[in-house]
């Protein structure tokens, strides 16, 4: 098993996490706010920050963020 969201979170600019979740706190994280932050971490030349497709499944799949919201 990889790293929990929390853990892979502290890993990240906490600018950037907080930017993309602006407004939203009080809810569970989205996937589409990791795309995001994925996208970002891309275009600046840094996929080492970036989950791994496991970690996003067991994250999803344990409940530590929403695929989605009702």
């Amino acid at each position: 098993m990889g790293r929990s969201y929390d853990e892979w979170a502290k890993t990240q600019d906490q600018a950037l996490l907080s930017k993309t979740r602006a407004g939203d706190e009080s809810n569970k994280v989205l996937l589409n706010q990791i795309n995001w932050i994925w996208v970002k971490n891309l275009m600046d030349k840094k996929p080492e920050l970036n989950p791994s497709a496991a970690e996003l499944l067991d994250w999803v799949t344990s409940g530590q963020i929403d695929a989605m919201r009702k």
